[in-house]
């Protein structure tokens, strides 16, 4: 098969190194791909988000498969136009991707569909809002209406702090995204992440893990894409789970084909886990950036059926797959000054060969100068990720790889996996 990969960052690293591994894959294309991603197959110049020029690359190359990274491609249609010339896409339809690039599509659909989740209200002015706020206790949840790559969620401490979030968002901080505002219920427990494949009929679960928001240790600072994520999940517990399919995921998956958009790709369910049960936080069109790290650490099975699959329909003829035994973690090295101005440009010094067992190094946002130098292009920089017998002993050989590399130019929690640990 010949595979092309779309996205740049650490996900899709995790799923090109994966993908590569696949008896069934003889050619895999990256676009626009990173530097790490070099090392497992061919680097195409071409952004993720331009439609016209990544189906023109699949048509060149004779792709069998593409597999869709980041949401902004969906958003734009990148699934839709595959389709249109006959091309197998592991990805959302821009419709069915409403249910990630719209928080007030997501929350009118789960409200439709009887999806358990936390009260809400939408505004497009500040006045609205404002007086809406009053009625409310703290804290106070504050979220754009689309994609702000992980950096649109506020939790305000104080009636202050959420006027300010709001007054952020409708004026202008995330562009068009931020057109609308929807103010939320805080709810309280654990959160966690949860991986189902579709098919357009058949949803089938693809593992679970939890991440770390918060830029700094013992979770505080703010909002970022990820700081950090480790599987499996102790506190989604094989009952919660089963829950959480039989309310979320398998009446969505069924819902969206009932209402003319059947789902295609990953969908991605931010659960939490309240004293009454699991209850829906948000949905994603894509993997976890960086849950799928950890899950494709993990991952026994060979990945590439599971994603043709997808595209092409048959996931009921699939098993489960086979997980391996062992914990993951997946550690993040930001550049200074993220998630709001990263400096770009500083070199970064990789330890040579593998620096430890079961340790791998994805890029997330790297670059390479002409003198052939690694440099920071992005605000999530590397992902450092490790498998272990325990989530211990993954952490460990984690922090023992962080520790050989040189870039003081970064910075990174020393805290991931606190929860489980």
């Amino acid at each position: 098969m010949i595979i092309l990969v779309v996205g740049s960052g650490g996900r899709e690293h995790a799923l090109a190194w994966k993908i590569a591994q696949s008896p069934l894959v003889k050619r895999l294309v990256c676009a626009p791909g990173n530097p790490g991603m070099a090392a497992l197959g061919e680097i195409r110049a071409v952004a993720a988000a331009d439609v016209t020029g990544q189906v023109a690359l699949a048509r060149e190359i004779g792709a069998d498969l593409v597999v869709v990274g980041p949401e902004i491609a969906l958003e734009a249609g990148l699934a839709d136009a595959l389709e249109d010339v006959g091309i197998a896409c592991f990805g959302a339809s821009a419709r069915a991707a409403r249910i990630e690039t719209s928080k007030a599509f997501m929350k009118a659909f789960a409200a439709r569909h009887g999806l358990p989740t936390a009260a809400h209200r939408v505004f497009e002015t500040a006045d609205e809002a404002a007086t809406y706020l009053a009625t409310l206790t703290a804290p106070y949840v504050i979220k754009a209406d689309g994609l702000t790559a992980g950096k649109g969620v506020t939790i305000a401490a104080n009636l202050a702090e959420a006027r300010a979030a709001v007054d952020d968002c409708l004026g202008g901080r995330f562009g068009s995204a931020g057109a609308r505002v929807v103010i939320e219920e805080f709810m309280t427990g654990e959160e966690v992440s949860l991986f189902a494949l579709g098919d357009g009929e058949t949803g089938l679960l693809f593992g679970a893990a939890q991440d770390h928001k918060r830029a700094f240790d013992g979770d505080q600072g703010p909002n970022t894409g990820g700081m950090g994520a480790y599987a499996p999940a102790p506190a989604l517990t094989p009952t919660l789970e089963a829950v959480a399919r039989q309310q979320l995921i398998d009446p969505a998956i069924r819902g969206l084909t009932t209402e003319g958009t059947p789902y295609r790709g990953v969908l991605y369910a931010g659960l939490m886990l309240t004293p009454t049960g699991p209850r829906l936080v948000e949905f994603n069109a894509r993997f976890g950036d960086p849950e799928c790290q950890v899950l494709m650490m993990r991952l026994e099975s060979d990945v590439v059926p599971y994603l043709l699959a997808a595209a092409r329909g048959g996931l009921a003829d699939l098993p489960a797959p086979i997980w391996r035994d062992e914990a993951a973690i997946c550690v993040v090295l930001a550049a200074k000054g993220y998630p709001q101005a990263p400096q770009a440009g500083s070199v970064i010094g990789l330890p040579d060969g593998v620096p430890d067992e079961g340790v791998v190094i994805f890029h997330a946002g790297t670059a390479r100068r002409e003198d052939g130098a690694l440099v920071a292009a992005g605000g999530r920089v590397l992902n450092v990720c490790a498998r272990g017998r325990d989530l211990a002993e993954a952490r460990a050989r984690a922090y023992g790889a962080i520790d050989r590399v040189d870039w003081p130019e970064g910075f990174h929690r020393r805290d991931i996996g606190w929860r489980a640990l």
